[in-house]
C-alpha cells in the first residue's frame, strides 16, 4: 500500500462504514506493515501555563468565561517545566507535551521563557511538543531553532460543524498555524475530538481534511470529550468506545505511518478497551496523571497495561533515526 494525500470523502465514508471487525483487521494489517508493533509512544502532556484563556471552545474547562474548577495560574518557572520533565523521562515518556492556555503566542517575555524551556526539555534528549495556540512562520521558526520538535494544534472537528463548537477563531486559523508549522519544519500533530455533538459525516470530514493535508501530521490525536462540569458541553453522552476503535482504525488507514494518539478519555476506558484501541493501529499514548486538566491515568496504571499487553515504549527520535539508518 502507498502512502496517498488524496482520499476521496467517498473513500473514506466506505473505510469507516466496512463492518467493524473487519474493519480493526484491515487497520492492524496496515499498522503491522507501517509501524513496528508491541511499541507505543509514551507522551507526558504538562499544562505551563492554566486558565484564563479567552477562548470558547465549549469542550475547554480553562475558557475565562465558563464556570469550572480550574484555578488560574502564571506561566511555571523553567526548573518547575524541567523536573516535571525528568520525572516523566524517568518513568518511560519520550515525548514531552508544553500546554500554554494562550489563544495565540505573542512575542513577549512569556514566548522567551518558552523558547528556553524547550531547549533545556531537548538537552535532556526527549522529543519536545507544545500547544500554545495559534502561531505565526516566524514564532514557529524561533521554536524550531530552540529544539522544538513537534507542535500540536487539533483541528477539533469539520469545518461545517467548526462554528457549533468554537466561535472565536475559524476552521482556517487552524489550518494555517499547522502550514507555518509544516514551513518551519516542525513534526506536525493535529487530531480532534469525538462526541461533540457531532455527526458521522463530521468525523468523516474531519479525517479527510487531516488525510489531504500536504503532509500527513506526524502524530494524530484522537480524542473522547471528556465531560467537564460548567462547560457547555458537560451533559453530553459519553463516548462510545466502538466510536473510539472506528476512528482509530479509520486514521490508521488514511495516514499509515502517523503516529495515532488514544489520547483524551482513557481514564473512563478499561484495560480491554485501550487494548482494542492498540489492535486498531493507535500506537501512542498521553501517560501521566493529568491532561493539562483533566484526569488520565498515571505511570503505574500504565507500566501494568504494558505489562499485561507485552507492550514496549517507543524510543524517542525514532523516524530521524530510521532515516539515518
Amino acid at each position: 500500500m502507498q502512502i496517498r494525500n488524496d482520499w476521496t470523502i467517498e473513500e473514506i465514508k466506505d473505510i469507516y462504514n466496512t463492518p467493524l471487525l473487519e474493519l480493526i483487521y484491515k487497520a492492524g494489517t496496515i499498522h503491522r506493515q507501517f509501524q513496528q508493533t508491541g511499541e507505543v509512544q509514551v507522551c507526558t502532556l504538562l499544562s505551563i501555563k492554566t486558565g484564563g484563556c479567552p477562548e470558547d471552545c465549549s469542550y475547554c474547562p480553562q475558557a475565562a468565561r465558563y464556570h469550572t474548577n480550574v484555578e488560574v495560574h502564571a506561566l511555571l518557572q523553567k526548573d518547575e517545566v524541567m523536573e516535571a520533565a525528568q520525572k516523566a523521562q524517568k518513568a518511560g515518556s519520550t515525548r514531552f507535551c508544553m500546554g500554554a492556555a494562550w489563544r495565540e503566542v505573542r512575542d513577549n517575555r512569556d514566548f522567551d521563557r518558552v523558547l528556553e524551556m524547550v531547549q533545556g526539555v531537548n538537552e535532556l534528549g526527549m522529543e519536545v511538543c507544545c500547544t500554545m495556540g495559534m502561531l505565526t512562520e516566524s514564532q514557529a521558526a524561533k521554536l524550531r531553532d530552540a529544539g522544538l520538535y513537534a507542535y500540536n494544534h487539533n483541528i477539533d472537528t469539520s469545518e461545517e460543524h467548526y462554528a457549533d463548537v468554537i466561535t472565536t477563531r475559524t476552521f482556517d486559523d487552524r489550518l494555517n498555524t499547522l502550514n507555518n508549522v509544516r514551513k518551519a519544519g516542525i513534526s506536525v500533530c493535529s487530531g480532534g475530538i469525538i462526541g461533540l455533538g457531532e455527526t458521522h459525516e463530521d468525523r468523516i470530514a474531519m479525517l479527510h481534511t487531516l488525510s489531504t493535508l500536504p503532509d500527513h501530521p506526524g502524530s494524530v490525536p484522537i480524542n473522547a470529550l471528556v465531560r467537564i462540569k460548567g462547560t457547555p458541553l458537560q451533559d453530553n453522552p459519553k463516548v462510545d468506545i466502538w466510536d473510539m476503535v472506528k476512528m482509530i482504525a479509520t486514521a490508521r488507514i488514511l495516514m499509515p505511518r502517523a503516529m495515532v494518539r488514544l489520547s483524551a478519555g482513557r481514564s473512563e476506558m478499561s484495560i480491554s478497551d485501550q487494548a482494542l484501541c492498540f489492535m486498531a493501529g493507535a500506537n501512542s499514548i498521553f501517560s501521566g496523571e493529568k491532561l493539562l486538566t483533566t484526569p488520565n491515568p498515571d505511570f503505574n496504571e500504565d507500566q501494568a497495561m504494558f505489562d499485561l499487553l507485552g507492550l514496549k515504549p517507543r524510543e524517542s527520535f525514532k523516524d530521524e533515526k530510521i532515516m539515518v539508518g
